[in-house]
Parts: structure tokens; sequence; C-alpha cells
């Protein structure tokens, strides 16, 4: 078979990378933090219940989760990652609880020795695993609960209306009465602490922590781990050995083959006539325009609450448009946008490869597109209402806000999506299948266009992976299929094809060529980014062998990268090949420049 053994290598990546991704998926499931049915102090008193702790996840995502602050590294940096934070007040107001119970003077104003003995007390209280896995009781001492129940009181009055906080929520970008139910900040309390308690328990039998020594944390000793250090060393050594083998296939394989090619005279794109469905993708680019003028103008007032908090240039806005709901707009409309653009382009593309137009695909075209702005409001609405907070936690997970970052839409909005996509893709196939199922050299290419295009309708279900109250390491597996691989992978794949399409079209790229390099391409970028998906969950309570793969697999990722400066010059070479080829200088330019930030953001 033509292009065999490229074929089985692409299939070999895809398969054994999807086991790694699905069994070391199943290991963090397996070995996440618990979350307790209770955590009591020992004095008998239950401060919090295991659904308290659910609960309390589902309200912190109602009021933005994410885009308002983080929780284990993820999310918003304009105010705190509540988990550490949690975790570092509460250690302060033990220090000094201890230090004046014991010294009568606060933990900065003792002496070295009765100092160091307190910081080896608090190690010793924190960091050892009181959780027992029979009953599902998480003991803590009475020392303890009384700092718990301090912060809570703090955090209580942070994400109401108490005065004495205004500057900490303008600090924060945080407007006061943000959670307005006491009973459901309490919950939110209990979500705050179990976060932070995997940051400082230790694994049962052993010296670092549920989520790997992080955050830094030098009240307790928490400092990155060997295993840390080793497989971060080691991820340079991979990277370098990867590097020098691209290398090696550039100067040596690459000089072998004939990309030579006789450009034609004139443009051959100028012989295409439209069909009716590809004039109706014309609105999908307008669109397209429109979001990315809204997300930057969204993007402006996001970065303006980083300095003023709540207002915008005296004005209140933050009473309508609050921080949360602009950042989510802003990052959420950046998903739709790119989406928007490769399915009109996709839309587009199939009739133009094929030569034929279905019966009514003008019709299914307009139909999609109507669905396409049902979606973008109607989520965009229902993530306004639940961080208003006008809904209850249930309806908020279908309708509302997530509160995870890039998949912050309602769950309906997700499952409309979803199904639109599959809707986008018959319309994809009904086009394409002509031209597939007749023997040409086009078969490859377009086998790669509907392998690619079939990717991004099915990976998008990941996000449909967990339900409203699924254990959050589990839901940061999930969303990062969905961030990581549909967005960053299979888009991507998507576009080496379409790219590849053009310049075959255009005459500028041997069918041969063309369909060798795309899959060669594809195979070598996407075996270091589905492993790759790890090195977003280094400490999200997931174990050691999942930071080492991340590690190694996410420095693969940049390998095709530091050599994008031959595909470059292979482009800028294509847009001087003839007198008409000078039209497409700008589209070609911008494919040179979208690689060298490629480079700039991913490498």
């Amino acid at each position: 078979m033509k292009y065999g053994k490229l074929w089985l290598s692409f299939a070999f990546v895809i398969a054994a990378s999807f086991l790694v991704l699905g069994y070391y998926g199943r290991e963090i499931y397996r070995l996440a933090p618990p979350i307790p049915e209770n955590v009591v102090a020992n004095s008998g008193e239950v401060l919090f219940t295991g659904q308290d702790i659910r609960d309390g996840q589902n309200v912190w995502q109602s009021i933005g989760g994410q885009q308002v602050g983080s929780v284990w590294g993820h999310g918003a940096y304009v105010a705190p990652d509540w988990s550490a934070d949690w975790l570092h007040r509460e250690l302060v107001w033990l220090l000094d609880h201890w230090a004046m119970e014991e010294h009568g003077v606060s933990w900065e104003e003792l002496e070295v020795g009765p100092k160091a003995a307190i910081k080896a007390r608090l190690k010793e209280e924190i960091r050892t695993n009181s959780y027992n896995k029979e009953n599902g009781v998480l003991e803590v001492s009475s020392d303890r609960a009384e700092a718990i129940a301090s912060v809570g009181e703090h955090y209580t009055a942070l994400f109401g209306d108490d005065p004495s906080k205004h500057s900490l929520r303008e600090a924060y970008a945080i407007p006061a009465n943000t959670v307005k139910d006491p009973e459901r900040q309490r919950k939110m309390n209990a979500f705050f602490f179990w976060a932070s308690w995997a940051c400082a328990t230790n694994r049962p039998g052993q010296e670092i922590t549920y989520r790997n020594n992080w955050p830094a944390e030098s009240l307790i000793d928490n400092r990155p781990t060997g295993p840390i250090v080793i497989w971060s060393v080691l991820s340079f050594v991979f990277l370098l050995a990867g590097i020098g083998a691209l290398a090696w296939y550039y100067a040596v394989l690459k000089e072998k083959e004939d990309h030579t090619v006789e450009p034609p005279r004139r443009d051959p794109l100028l012989a295409l006539e439209p069909t009716p469905s590809m004039k109706a993708t014309l609105k999908y680019f307008w669109v397209v325009a429109a979001l990315i003028v809204v997300q930057v103008g969204l993007g402006a007032v996001t970065a303006h609450y980083g300095v003023e908090g709540t207002g915008f240039y005296g004005f209140p806005l933050a009473e309508w448009l609050p921080y949360s709901v602009t950042r989510t707009w802003h990052t959420q409309l950046g998903i739709f946008w790119i989406a928007t653009a490769w399915l009109a382009t996709g839309l587009f593309i199939a009739p133009a490869v094929s030569g034929y137009e279905p019966k009514f695909q003008k019709a299914g075209v307009n139909f999609l597109f109507i669905c396409l702005l049902l979606i973008v409001i109607g989520s965009m609405a229902g993530e306004w209402l639940g961080v208003q907070q006008k809904l209850g936690l249930t309806a908020n997970f279908w309708f509302g806000h997530q509160g995870l970052e890039y998949v912050d839409l309602g769950r309906f909005w997700q499952l409309f999506l979803f199904v639109g996509l599959f809707v986008w893709l018959a319309l994809m196939t009904r086009a394409m299948w002509p031209a597939i199922s007749r023997p040409s050299e086009n078969r490859g290419l377009l086998a790669m266009f509907l392998i690619s295009s079939l990717a991004i309708a099915g990976f998008y279900g990941a996000g449909l992976a967990w339900g409203q109250q699924t254990h959050y390491s589990m839901i940061e597996y999930w969303r990062w299929w969905v961030v990581h691989l549909w967005v960053e992978g299979f888009f991507e794949v998507f576009a080496t094809v379409v790219i590849a399409f053009l310049f075959t079209r255009m005459g500028l790229l041997r069918i041969a060529t063309a369909t060798a390099a795309v899959i060669f391409s594809c195979t070598i970028f996407l075996s270091g980014g589905i492993i790759g998906t790890f090195h977003h969950l280094y400490f999200t309570g997931t174990p050691t062998p999942v930071l080492a793969l991340g590690a190694v697999f996410s420095a693969l990722e940049v390998v095709p990268l530091v050599l994008i400066g031959f595909e470059a010059y292979e482009n800028l070479t294509l847009s001087r090949a003839t007198r008409w080829v000078q039209s497409y200088k700008w589209p070609i330019y911008f494919f040179v420049a979208v690689a060298f930030w490629n480079l700039v953001g991913a490498g």
C-alpha cells in the first residue's frame, strides 16, 4: 500500500499513546486524594461531610471557578490559588496560636530554638495522614479545627460584604456578596479546606503529598521532590535527542526526496466555481471577525480589572459584569471563534475538493450556523446567570457556569455543541465521499482530512466524561483532553491537512509529497502531544509516573517546533514561485507567522 509505513507509524503512535493515556487515567482515578465521608475534630465535632465538600466544589464553580482565582494551580491569577491561600493561613494561625499558648508571644517574636520546635510540631501535625480509609473519617486536632474555623470566617467575610475585606476584594477583583447564601459559603469553605489538605498531606507510606509537594510552602517543607528534579533534567536529554533525530532526518532523508514542481502559469483557483453551500459559509467568517473584536474588548476590560478591581475608570461595572464573567467570555470566545473558523473552512473546502454539491448542503450549512449562534449566545447568558447566583447548583451545571477554564459552558450547551459537531462531520463527509470513494492520488490526503474531521467531532466528547460532582482530579484529567488534545492537537492536524490541500490545489506541491509530509508531520507532533497532555496534570493529585511522562513527552512536543524555520522557508519559497502566487503572499505570511508564534508560545 502506498504510504504504508507512514500510515502504520501514524496508527501505532495514536494507539500506543492513547493506551498510555487511558491506563494512567485509571491510575489517577485510583490514587486521587480521597474525599472523606466526614471531617471530624478529635472532640467528636463533625466539621464537614463529604457531601459538603462536593457541594462546595459546585459552589466555587458557580461563581466562576477557575475564572476567579485557582485551585491546584489551574485558573486565573488575579485572585490567589485558594488551596495554597487556605493552607498558608491555616499554618500561620496554628504557629501564632501555639507560640502564644506556650511562650506568650507571636510566632514572629520567638527565638530560633522555640521557633524550630513549633515548626517541627506543625509539620508533624499537617503532613501526617490521619484519614481512615476503613470508615472514611478524616480526624483533625482541636487546635486545627479552630484554625479551620478562623480561616473559614476570613473567607465568609471575603466573599460576603464585610467592609474590612473591601481592599482585599478590590485586589482580587471579587465583588461584594459574590456568595450570598451562608450555607453555600460554608460548603465552599469545606471544598477549599479539602483542596488544601491534599496539598499538605503525605500519601500513605510515602514522604510526598498527594499533590507532589505543591504548592511550595517552607513552613511544612513542601519542596520539589527528587523525582521532580530528575525527570526535569531527563526531559532536556530527551528534547536534545529528539532535536538531533529530526535534524538528521531533514539533513539526510529530505535530500533524497524530490520536491520540485513546475507551478502552473495561471492561478488554478480562478477556475473554482463556488457552490451555494460554499457561498453560505461567508457569514461564518463575518461572525469569526465579530467574535475576535468582542474577545479583544472583553480582554481589555478583564485586564483593567487587574488594576481597578471592581470598576472601569470609576464606573462600578462589576455590579453587572464582574471579572469572572468578562474573563469567562474572553477565554470562551477564543474557543468559539477558532472552532467556527475551522468548521467554516471545512464546509468550504469539502465541495471544492470533491467537486460535488450534495442535495440540501446549503440548508445544512445554514442550519448549523443558527445552532452555533444559539450555543454562543445561550451559553454566555447562562454563565452570567450562574455567576450572579441566580441558578441552583444542578441548574448551574446544566445551563450556567461549570467554572472550568475553556470548558465553562453548561452541560446542555456542551451537548448541543457536541451534536452540532457531528452535524458538521456529516455535512463534510457527504460532500467529500464521492472523492474518497473513487481511486485517485488524492485519496491519502482525503483520508487524513476525514480522520482529522472525525477527531474534531469526537474528541470534544471528552468534555462530557465528568458529572456534576466528579472528583476534581478526574475533572482536570478529562478537561485537558478537550483543551490540549481537541484544541491544540487535532485542530492542528486539521490545519496541516487544509494547508496541504491549498498548496496542492494551487499546483505548488506534488500530491504525493504533500500526503507524505502531512502523515509524517502529524505522526511527529502527536507522538509527543498526546501523552504530553500529562504536563498539565503534574500537581492535580496525580501519581509520580504521570509527572515523569508529562515531563518527557511535553519536551518532545517542542522538537518539531525547533525546526520550524524549515517550514517557514518552504512557505516563503512557495510565495515566490511565480507571479500569480504573489496574490496569496499575505495568507502565506500568515502561515509563517502562525508557525513562529507556535514556536514562541508552545515552545
